[in-house]
């Protein structure tokens, strides 16, 4: 399991829809080597770990939920 969190983290791209720890979700804006911008709400951008993401959602999921 650990190797499959590792593989998704590192194929993580700039618009796709996470769900962070603590089960905060949102859009990734921006990517460094430790850190992603993930949009919360519009222009509410907050910043976590890249280990603190735990699951890579289908595109549009956002939007359906609001």
């Amino acid at each position: 399991r650990a190797k499959e969190t590792k593989a998704m983290i590192e194929a993580l791209q700039k618009g796709d829809e996470v769900i962070a720890a603590g089960g905060v979700i949102g859009r990734i804006t921006r990517i460094s080597d430790a850190y992603i911008g993930l949009e919360i709400a519009p222009n509410t951008e907050i910043n976590v770990q890249k280990a603190a993401i735990q699951v890579l959602l289908p595109k549009g999921t956002i939007k359906s939920i609001q």
